[in-house]
């Protein structure tokens, strides 16, 4: 499917509608590693034709918005990782484990008490469903190995690059089918490649590998600080990064706006698509276009303008839904002011 330059992207999630999820209860806590349905408002005799039409809302509004490639704003999804890792097999889903996330702080996790494998296709029929919905570019995210693999609570595997590897095998079935289901885009959310870097450069890369091994589609990978309604203190700069420029994913989404990242960065990856985060969401205040498209310029500086999607920082889960809208909108208008300024 053609997009113009500097398309425009969702990092992955939008904000939920407050009549499908307790939306205070969701904010007030650690995004979920385990199921917690009681955040979901509707019964759950209601609830699939409920994520259906909280879907099509999504779709609805990055088309309205202006974006060129869309997702399913993670609707179905209390947190970007925990729907996908406790539908496999191995978990044990009646006793969960503790693991630290990566405040710091203690969280109920999924606990592994076998092989990790895939039970069954998790996310295939959200692309489907969105084939049936829109005729823009389609992006999925699927939650990353080695993440999922710092998630959890080992009690099988003793070995925590083993534990990845099994992740990475039940997420590699799952891209392939992803794609097969006609998605444009697969998109691997690996924050905790930046929150642990010792242990990414350890065995996080050689799981990604294997969660590629085989994909011909395009793919994509987000890294990024944390939640910024949870995380308020931003870095410097990324702790790990260049390491990925050898890697086989295609496209990496990183954030620019709100720790305002010196995107000379840009630079140690080579070849690479940039998803370019432009959107700050540790405020509400909706950005104008005039800021948006200074923030693309300075990633311009350091990347060919034929390799920039342009995205938010990361999802718009948490933000309200107007907020949520008008960032979106701004970060089109401000995309195409500098797609005329190129042109």
């Amino acid at each position: 499917m053609a997009l113009p330059l500097l398309p425009t992207s969702l990092v992955g999630s939008y904000a939920q509608p407050e009549w499908l999820i307790d939306r205070a209860k969701l904010a007030g806590r650690f995004p979920p590693r385990t199921r917690q349905k009681e955040l979901w408002r509707i019964p759950e005799e209601f609830l699939e034709e409920a994520w259906d039409d909280a879907t099509i809302y999504a779709i609805h509004e990055q088309e309205r918005a202006g974006l060129d490639i869309v997702t399913d704003g993670e609707m179905r999804r209390e947190s970007y990782s925990n729907r996908f890792a406790t539908a496999l097999n191995g978990v044990d889903m009646d006793n969960h484990g503790t693991a630290l996330d990566r405040s710091g702080e203690p969280v109920p996790v999924p606990r592994v008490t076998g092989e990790i494998s895939r039970r069954h296709a998790v996310q295939v029929r959200d692309v489907q469903f969105m084939k049936e919905h829109t005729d823009k570019a389609i992006k999925i995210t699927v939650p990353g190995p080695f993440t999922m693999s710092q998630q959890a609570q080992d009690d099988f595997y003793g070995d925590p690059e083993a534990l990845a590897l099994g992740y990475a095998g039940a997420v590699n079935e799952e891209i392939k089918d992803l794609f097969a289901a006609g998605a444009d885009v697969v998109q691997l959310d690996e924050p905790y490649m930046q929150a642990r870097p010792d242990k990414a450069r350890e065995f996080g890369l050689k799981a990604l590998e294997r969660a590629l091994e085989g994909v011909t589609g395009t793919t994509a990978l987000h890294i990024c600080f944390g939640y910024a309604h949870l995380i308020h203190e931003r870095p410097e700069g990324y702790s790990f990064l260049p390491e990925l420029a050898s890697s086989e994913v295609k496209q990496i989404s990183i954030e620019t706006a709100q720790s305002d990242l010196d995107t000379k960065v840009l630079e140690t990856l080579p070849g690479k698509t940039i998803i370019l985060g432009v959107l700050d969401l540790s405020t509400h205040e909706v950005e104008t276009p005039e800021v948006v498209a200074a923030r693309i310029r300075r990633g311009l500086e350091h990347a060919p303008k034929e390799k920039i999607i342009v995205a938010p920082d990361c999802g718009l889960k948490y933000l309200p839904r107007e907020v949520a809208f008008g960032k979106m909108r701004a970060m089109a208008v401000g995309a195409a002011i500098v797609r005329t300024e190129l042109a």
